[in-house]
């Protein structure tokens, strides 16, 4: 039990960051050309277009890590108090807390290198 916590540990702290950075990374190159689009008078959200299979493929990480991560939460657990793989649910309980740090701080890093890149590429150097 504790092996399958572990499994799941490792899918929301290492797997669904990196498709969420991968994602990330595509919006914020992508950003700059659409920014002169932006209308600051609204809250429309609607720039955000030429992005929305990026933003739909982070958004699948976020929500496969947040299960993965709350499984493996529950089953680490269970793992620890049923002695099944106690090491491995210790370890996996870990992950699987630190993984929502992971992600967003994997995220916000691709994002901002994104974002630098694609203005580089799109205003100049």
């Amino acid at each position: 039990m504790g092996v399958v916590a572990f499994v799941l540990a490792l899918i929301a702290a290492v797997a669904a960051p990196i498709v969420a950075g991968i994602a990330g990374y595509e919006i914020g190159y992508r950003l700059p050309t659409v920014m002169n689009d932006l209308n600051a008078s609204t809250s429309d959200l609607s720039f955000l277009s030429p992005v929305r299979d990026q933003v739909l493929i982070g958004e699948i990480g976020f929500w496969s890590g947040t299960i993965a991560g709350i499984a493996a939460i529950v089953l680490g657990i269970i793992a620890i108090a049923k002695r099944r793989g106690r090491v491995w649910g210790i370890i996996a309980l870990i992950l699987a807390v630190l993984g929502p740090v992971i992600f967003f701080l994997v995220v916000s890093l691709t994002l901002g290198i994104g974002t630098s890149a694609g203005a580089i590429s799109f205003y100049g150097a």
